[in-house]
């Protein structure tokens, strides 16, 4: 039997886990330094001479700037970390996704608008996010709203309609 014809044989088969192999060239073996000068890659082992990247656990770290004084350090700050205003970052940082009230006219007549059909429709793209609704635009359709937050306008204009505006 040739190659030709167990190659042939190998194609009728099909594929199956034990015949897949990773496209030719896509794999690269790693690069193994400090292994003696003839390999090119010895002595300093790709890290140049002396300086803050040569040495064990060197490197800089997050946040650094050269020197220069740190964006974090620049920057005034509210204490504590429990505080939503504390710092613009972390676990405290409440963020809110906003809909228009316009974005909730397609919806018919006593419908109850809720994250949950907002993330159906496509309005929002998940629902682990608190969602607030805004004023902006117009809605004549009486809806049942529920939603983490309302703008003051948007309470009135789904009120206006003769909709409810529930918070969760």
């Amino acid at each position: 039997m040739s190659t030709d014809d167990k190659q042939e044989e190998k194609k009728a088969a099909g594929i199956n886990l034990s015949s897949l192999r990773p496209t030719p060239g896509s794999r690269k073996p790693r690069k193994r330094v400090g292994r003696g000068e003839g390999s090119g890659h010895g002595k300093t082992a790709g890290r140049g001479h002396k300086g803050f990247n040569s040495r064990a656990g060197g490197g800089v770290r997050p946040g650094y700037e050269g020197g220069q004084m740190p964006i974090y350090m620049r920057l005034g700050k509210l204490r504590g970390s429990n505080k939503k205003m504390s710092m613009p970052m972390g676990p405290f940082r409440t963020a809110m996704e906003g809909v228009n009230v316009s974005r909730l006219a397609g919806f018919a007549e006593g419908t109850t608008v809720s994250p949950d059909t907002l993330m159906e429709t496509g309005i929002i793209k998940n629902t682990k996010t608190p969602v607030k609704i805004l004023g902006h635009g117009e809605l004549k359709v009486a809806l049942t709203v529920r939603a983490s937050g309302f703008s003051e306008s948007a309470r009135k204009k789904i009120e206006a309609a003769g909709g409810k505006a529930e918070v969760i």
